[in-house]
């Protein structure tokens, strides 16, 4: 192995949300610069990685991308342990799948601890159609959760939210809040 393989740390990023929030045209966009208005719904957990420089470190996150929030329940829990941060994914257009975001996050806490996170308010590109407002997202601001506006269709957000989640963790674990796998 060469040092600089040696060297880069590895991160597990779980993707929870409501069904149809944008969690897989997300990693598309974020993994392989594509975007697919084909909706096809995530069965399980689709896994994909990729490596990014955060810090002057290299970094592979390995993206697991898990089923809706409907079908959540019926996932194994244990998908979200060991992961060293997660993506709250909202649809910017149904209000509905803020509220359901927020009582999903108190289960995605007990089962993956107390990690970074960052609150993904997809389609911003359709923003005149949304329904989550400006003073939701000041009252999470407000809680200190990090949220992003992102576009999977554009790009907008989503490169710099994974950066953003990347730098948490990283700050994370200076600090001594737990370990990180190296590859």
């Amino acid at each position: 192995m060469s040092g600089r393989q040696e060297s880069m740390l590895q991160f597990k990023i779980c993707l929870v949300g409501s069904f149809a929030v944008g969690k897989t045209s997300t990693v598309a966009r974020f993994t392989r610069g594509i975007f697919s208005n084909r909706y096809m719904a995530t069965l399980g957990v689709k896994i994909d990685r990729k490596t990014l420089q955060v810090n002057g470190l290299d970094v592979r996150m390995i993206l697991w991308d898990m089923a809706g929030e409907d079908e959540f329940a019926k996932v194994n829990a244990t998908y979200l342990r060991g992961a060293g941060g997660y993506v709250l994914a909202v649809d910017g257009t149904r209000r509905i799948t803020l509220d359901q975001a927020l009582m999903l996050e108190r289960r995605v806490r007990m089962e993956a601890g107390p990690v970074p996170f960052v609150v993904m308010v997809n389609k911003a590109d359709l923003s005149e159609h949304w329904e989550v407002t400006e003073a939701d997202l000041r009252r999470l601001a407000a809680q200190g959760w990090q949220v992003v506006r992102t576009s999977a269709r554009t790009g907008e957000g989503v490169e710099e939210m994974f950066q953003m989640l990347a730098g948490m963790i990283l700050e994370r674990r200076a600090a001594g809040g737990g370990a990180v796998k190296t590859a």
